[in-house]
């Protein structure tokens, strides 16, 4: 059971790189200006989602470790590259249409 779970987040991650290199294949029909704007926006939104996930575990682990008798199990690798590429792929797609004309 446990192996169809990491060869389905392995499909899902292979398929937002693809989809992500194939939109960042696309972009250098614009100007540098706007391909690196547009690649800056795509990036800054995935990094501000990145710490934002990062903050909520942080603040789990001290509620569990500190007031809770449970432990903590810590945050799934797999599970936060897939989100993480996901939001990526998402802010570039949107960051073309608004920006790329």
């Amino acid at each position: 059971m446990m192996d169809w779970i990491v060869v389905i987040f392995f499909a899902a991650l292979a398929i937002c790189v693809l989809l992500i290199v194939i939109t960042l294949a696309s972009l250098p029909k614009l100007g540098d200006e706007r391909k690196n704007f547009i690649k800056m926006k795509a990036q800054s939104y995935a990094f501000t989602i990145a710490i934002g996930l990062a903050l909520i575990e942080i603040i789990e682990s001290v509620y569990l470790t500190a007031w809770t008798n449970e432990s903590y199990e810590g945050m799934n690798p797999f599970t936060f590259l897939v989100a993480i590429s996901i939001v990526y792929l998402i802010s570039l797609l949107f960051s073309k249409k608004k920006y790329g004309g």
